[in-house]
């Protein structure tokens, strides 16, 4: 008998191991023209395990305070053994699956995956979303560089344009009334504790609910399998799915190796709190289209300031996307929706600002 099987049957006889993997065995995944989004999900997930293993590494090295910080990225770039690769691929997999988690999202909405009995999966698939952005806003500032401070300077003001629990959320997210060293420990906390805690905690509720649900197929295609089941195509979870899905990390793995290889990430100048803001300053991309909306409202919008309203649009906004399921026609089958337009008007106008505030000075 081989050692393999013999592991196998060491396991099996503990943890009964093929009852624990039977659901796997069958289980399907629905095949159809658009069966290739299903792999967004994954990817997503693969570049956050990605996030956690690289940042593991830097934490090896990284000093969390306004003295210290800058230099240890300085030294983990220059003196240890592939420290900067580390650092870009930590970096760029930060970009790429927050790019991902938008793509799952929009791909949802237009498969018009988030239908009865799907919403709560919507639901933490949103608020997973949510604390990803949460990621990127805190991990800017560790860096403690010049373009980081001012922008998370920037960015905790505009929080603080929120009406009454405004101030005290700025002044918690600060550590203080400025950002400060203390700014920069409470973000290193989120970062490596907090927002990683809640991350684990709502990934595996999706993927609890995924796995209960099953993975929806396009209303039009339901109601055709529904008329003709013998049209019904599948393909089985295990193996046929996952050693797809696993071509579609080894994909991933090769656009963030070349990234991180070719463009590596950049550490900049070391932050001053005493010097001016640089001009034309701006925040990550996925941030750039709130932030340029705020800048093309007028700043007073009758008697309210402009970037007040601006805020309270966008809250609102938030709470409108995480609560669209609900919102929608219970027609189980249906297959146009407003749904569908207000995505596609979403997705144009984060585009279009993002680009615009990317090519504005």
């Amino acid at each position: 008998m081989s050692p393999l099987r013999n592991v196998r049957n060491w396991l099996d006889e503990r943890l009964e191991w093929d009852e624990l993997v039977a659901p796997l065995r069958k289980k399907t995944v629905p095949l159809h023209r658009f069966s290739y989004w299903y792999f967004l999900g994954g990817i997503t997930l693969f570049l956050f395990v990605i996030q956690v293993l690289t940042g593991i590494l830097l934490l090896l090295y990284y000093r969390p305070g306004a003295n210290e910080a800058f230099e240890s990225i300085q030294y983990i770039m220059t003196q240890v053994q592939f420290g900067w690769l580390i650092r870009s691929i930590h970096s760029w997999s930060a970009n790429l699956m927050i790019f991902t988690a938008f793509a799952h999202m929009f791909s949802v909405l237009f498969l018009k995956a988030y239908r009865k009995p799907r919403e709560l999966t919507w639901v933490s698939g949103v608020i997973l979303l949510f604390v990803v952005m949460g990621f990127g806003f805190s991990g800017y500032l560790l860096p403690w560089n010049t373009l980081a401070f001012f922008a998370t300077k920037v960015g905790t003001e505009i929080t603080g344009q929120v009406p009454i629990v405004g101030r005290p959320m700025m002044i918690f997210l600060r550590g203080g009334e400025e950002v400060t060293g203390a700014t920069l420990t409470r973000f290193f906390g989120f970062h490596v504790a907090v927002l990683p805690g809640l991350a684990t905690v709502l990934i595996l509720l999706h993927l609890l609910l995924v796995q209960r649900l099953g993975i929806s197929v396009p209303p039009r295609l339901e109601a055709e399998w529904s008329a003709n089941p013998s049209a019904k195509r599948q393909m089985k979870f295990f193996p046929n799915f996952v050693l797809r899905e696993l071509m579609a990390w080894y994909v991933a793995l090769a656009v963030l190796g070349a990234l991180a290889a070719i463009f590596p990430w950049n550490l900049g100048v070391k932050a001053d709190p005493f010097s001016p803001a640089p001009a034309g300053i701006k925040p990550e991309w996925y941030f750039l289209f709130m932030f340029q909306t705020l800048k093309l409202i007028p700043a007073k919008m009758w008697f309210i300031d402009g970037e007040v309203v601006g805020v309270l649009a966008f809250g609102l906004l938030g709470m409108l996307w995480l609560l669209l399921p609900f919102l929608e026609s219970s027609q189980p089958l249906r297959t146009k929706s407003w749904i569908t337009g207000f995505a596609a008007l979403a997705l144009a106008y984060i585009t279009g600002m993002s680009l615009y505030g990317h090519l504005a000075r």
